[in-house]
């Protein structure tokens, strides 16, 4: 059997039934669309509703905006990082991404102080809970808090762009 020689089954499709072609169709003069009205004289949208106000202008606009400053952290307790790491070993965002236990498009990663740490670790990361760094010290680890991204304001972006070098002008010789 090739690609070219297949059909659907004898019987399981039929012709679409070609209607308003005339008096002699067999549908009729006005081709199974009833009588006179709006329904037998153009197509309507799905959408219309009658005339009446449309539902889109009836709900209200949507209200509030989304802080495009606002960072996401990866959450991680110190009880996953006792469950997969052993004593001696460094943590970081990288390998917490390798492990699979956050997901690499987030801004940063804290460590929250849920569970108990047995094991002594080196851990870096953007944000600390203060009992999950007194865990982490308590264990005999170390807890390295790397430096937050500076917050971009509008002011500080016109103090930039007011710095910027002017050109000189250069005085022509006589």
């Amino acid at each position: 059997m090739n690609r070219h020689e297949l059909r659907p089954a004898k019987g399981s499709t039929k012709r679409r039934r070609r209607v308003a072609r005339g008096i002699g169709s067999g549908m009729g003069k006005t081709a199974t669309r009833g009588t006179k009205g709006q329904k037998a004289r153009r197509q309507i949208k799905p959408w219309f509703e009658g005339g009446q106000t449309p539902i889109h202008r009836r709900l209200p606009v949507k209200k509030g905006f989304r802080n495009i400053n606002h960072k996401e952290y990866a959450i991680v307790n110190v009880s996953a990082l006792d469950k997969h790491f052993s004593a001696g070993n460094e943590v970081t965002e990288e390998a917490l991404i390798k492990l699979g236990l956050i997901h690499p498009d987030m801004d940063g990663l804290k460590i929250l102080g849920q569970g108990d740490l047995g094991k002594s670790l080196k851990v870096t990361a953007h944000l600390f809970s203060a009992s999950a760094k007194a865990k982490i010290e308590k264990a005999g680890g170390t807890a390295n808090q790397l430096p937050q991204p500076a917050k971009w304001t509008p002011k500080e972006k016109v103090k930039a762009d007011n710095k910027q070098p002017k050109d000189k002008k250069v005085k022509k010789d006589k």
